[in-house]
């Protein structure tokens, strides 16, 4: 569809003068008034077929096109927020276990491709019964809230962190080698020891145990995350002085 000039109205083109008598100019010449001829071009409708009523259709079918159009943007927009909630873990603003295991498949295909080594980091929060036992269940959810906030704020916007359950966290370290990894997941470590958390003044001390991964080609998501699982495993006994205490 083409309409020239001013786009959505039906009159377009230029001015055409013509010449008509009139009055008498001082000089004895007749002044011609000028008459407008609009013409409209659209989907080759010959200006002459282009009435009054064929205008007022066109409108009707421009409008009924739009008004689609916001539809289908309205259900594009409801999409996206629903694949949002499906992709948000149930209690805190981070991705859950099925989101994350899909960036796990990304960042293992980039590795195939590149060649660049990237990291997961599995992380499992201590003493999380005690403070459930202690304090209650919603002292519980605040201190995993307080947990995401830290790990979420220290970490690079190419990283990803989510929740993989309970008080288990996984990260991806984007395009970072093993050496890179562990100097990672011991700043996280430290940066938790030095922030308690808040619960009516009263300082909750948080702490973590971690293990990491290097994963490049050839790697399955389930093995990464069983391996650095078993590498939390250690972490903790070495913290713990002890065997498994999950």
């Amino acid at each position: 569809m083409k309409i020239t000039n001013t786009p959505g109205i039906m009159r377009t083109g230029p001015a055409r003068p013509t010449r008509k008598a009139d009055s008498a100019t001082s000089t004895g010449s007749v002044a011609r008034p000028r008459e407008i001829h609009d013409t409209v071009q659209v989907l080759s409708i010959p200006p002459e077929e282009m009435t009054e009523r064929v205008q007022k259709a066109i409108l009707g079918l421009m409008e009924e096109v739009d008004s689609l159009r916001r539809e289908l943007d309205n259900t594009n927009r409801r999409l996206r927020e629903m694949e949002d909630l499906a992709d948000t873990d149930a209690l805190l603003p981070v991705p859950n276990r099925r989101a994350f295991i899909r960036e796990l498949n990304r960042m293992i295909s980039f590795a195939e491709r590149y060649g660049t080594p990237s990291t997961l980091m599995f992380i499992d929060l201590n003493d999380m019964k005690k403070i459930n036992d202690s304090y209650g269940h919603d002292v519980g959810d605040k201190a995993l809230f307080h947990v995401a906030r830290l790990l979420s704020e220290n970490i690079r916007g190419t990283d990803v962190i989510g929740r993989l359950g309970g008080d288990e966290f996984g990260i991806l370290l984007a395009q970072a080698d093993e050496t890179i990894g562990a100097q990672k997941a011991q700043q996280l470590a430290g940066i938790l020891d030095k922030n308690p958390m808040d619960h009516n003044g009263i300082n909750i001390p948080m702490s973590l145990a971690f293990g990491t991964y290097t994963f490049g080609s050839g790697d399955q998501p389930d093995d990464a995350i069983n391996k650095a699982d078993q590498a939390m495993y250690e972490n903790k006994r070495e913290l713990k002085g002890e065997g498994n205490t999950r």
